[in-house]
């Protein structure tokens, strides 16, 4: 810690009124016990580097208020840099000291932390198309990899929606469009003429509300679209179209649900889907994957990671702000949680697992079924799933279904992927390893990995 005591009292506690916490509980996120954090908030006590590490990693916005910004972030970055598996632990104090006292040494380590991230992800791409046979990136793929490198978060977008936030049809009606049913249940999901935004009537109220303010962002935000596709490295037509369109149902999203007004909701109700959904009027997949965008710089929420998947296993949606990657081509580990989910709508699953590198995450997965609104036509059907490094479980109402403390179960990123040699789910071997075939032993798969 500093040669300077510094006293926070005030602030840690309007940091826990806000966060709807009482000293218990937030006793218990700080890893403290209730009569030190009594003395803390009483300025009897002076931060020291252990309570600044807790800050750091669970409320470092409110942190950067009391530090500054920059030490805050860099307090924040260095923290998961050294949470690396591959890294021998270090204690939370040693950690504050090293950041405060040699923050040149600790910004060179946050770098190599990134660089060793990045190098993991190429190479597991480069496996990936190799091992599939993919010599180029589809259209779809280019622009999922676009928001993916952009963390899923569009800083100038996100804000600019924050601003425009309100009823979304009324936003429209004011840029001079208007809005029409259509009866036909076979007309398509949305049709916009110039002048008026025709939806289905077999939409359902949440996915209504979107559509409008997916045709509100479009046409407010029309010019910084364009100059963020303008710079976007994609250089197929139908990339460039498709980015667009995402980029249009990304500020949709921060218009229903405002970052600040979001994060501060998520925060209160400990992230639990069914609230917000009910406080913002969207669905439960919207309120999911806006989770997984609260990247502001200085304002972040839980590093989460969401997807969606098909009946056949497809990740038709990916992104994650924390170390789990998914895999861009194929399936993913049959272990997951989220494959049963699809055969199980609107029941909520949890899962405490652990990857190869040894990192524990916790999320809960639910079965969504998106109805066609006719006998003839089949539903849609499909799960999706959010989650987060088992260090959040006390932000993340789903953990308390489960004992983030205990045993996990060991998922992979896909089968190809994966090192585990004691998988009794593997569907392929490693392609980074040999296997033995051996006739006279026989176990769930007829090889050996070596």
């Amino acid at each position: 810690m500093t040669s300077t005591r510094l006293y926070a009292g005030q602030q840690l506690r309007t940091l826990r009124r806000t966060a709807a916490l009482n000293q218990r509980a937030m006793a218990a996120r700080l890893g403290l016990s209730v009569s030190y954090l009594s003395q803390l908030e009483s300025d009897e006590r002076p931060l020291t580097a252990a309570v600044t590490a807790a800050l750091a990693q669970h409320f470092p916005a409110a942190l950067a208020g009391i530090e500054g910004e920059v030490p805050a972030r860099r307090l924040a970055a260095l923290a998961q840099a050294l949470a690396d598996p591959t890294v021998a632990p270090m204690p939370p104090e040693e950690i504050a000291r090293l950041a405060e006292e040699r923050p040149d040494v600790a910004d060179r380590l946050i770098a190599l932390h990134a660089a060793k991230r990045a190098t993991e992800e190429r190479v597991a791409l480069a496996e990936e198309a190799m091992t599939a046979g993919v010599g180029g990136r589809l259209p779809w793929e280019a622009v999922r990899d676009w928001f993916h490198d952009a963390g899923n978060y569009v800083d100038l977008l996100d804000r600019a929606a924050e601003v425009l936030a309100g009823d979304p049809a009324a936003r429209l009606r004011d840029l001079g469009v208007a809005i029409a049913i259509d009866a036909d249940e076979d007309a398509p999901l949305a049709r916009f003429d110039g002048a008026r935004l025709t939806l289905n009537a077999a939409l359902p109220a949440e996915s209504r509300a979107f559509l409008i303010a997916h045709r509100v962002a479009a046409i407010a935000f029309a010019d910084p679209i364009a100059a963020i596709v303008e710079e976007a490295p994609l250089a197929q037509p139908q990339a460039r179209r498709l980015l667009s369109i995402g980029l249009a149902n990304y500020a949709a999203g921060a218009l229903v649900m405002p970052y600040r007004a979001f994060r501060a909701e998520a925060r209160r109700v400990r992230h639990d889907i069914d609230r917000l959904s009910r406080r913002f009027g969207v669905s439960f997949e919207q309120a999911c994957h806006r989770l997984s965008t609260l990247q502001r710089p200085g304002e972040e929420g839980i590093p989460f990671y969401f997807c969606r998947v098909d009946m056949a296993g497809n990740i038709t949606k990916r992104h994650s702000a924390t170390r789990l990657q998914f895999a861009r081509f194929g399936g993913a580990c049959p272990l997951w949680h989220v494959h049963e989910a699809v055969a199980i709508p609107d029941r909520i699953l949890v899962q405490h697992a652990e990857t190869p590198d040894g990192v524990r995450y916790v999320s809960m997965a639910k079965g969504l079924v998106k109805p066609s609104g006719r006998f003839a036509r089949s539903p849609r059907r499909y799960a999706v799933a959010l989650g987060c490094e088992a260090t959040h479980a006390a932000d993340f109402v789903y953990a308390d279904a489960v004992d983030a403390r205990g045993l996990a179960t060991p998922i992979g990123i896909s089968c190809r992927l994966c090192p585990r040699t004691d998988c009794d789910q593997r569907a392929f071997p490693p392609t980074d390893r040999a296997i033995a075939v051996e006739g006279e032993v026989r176990g769930v798969v007829p090889y050996r990995v070596v």
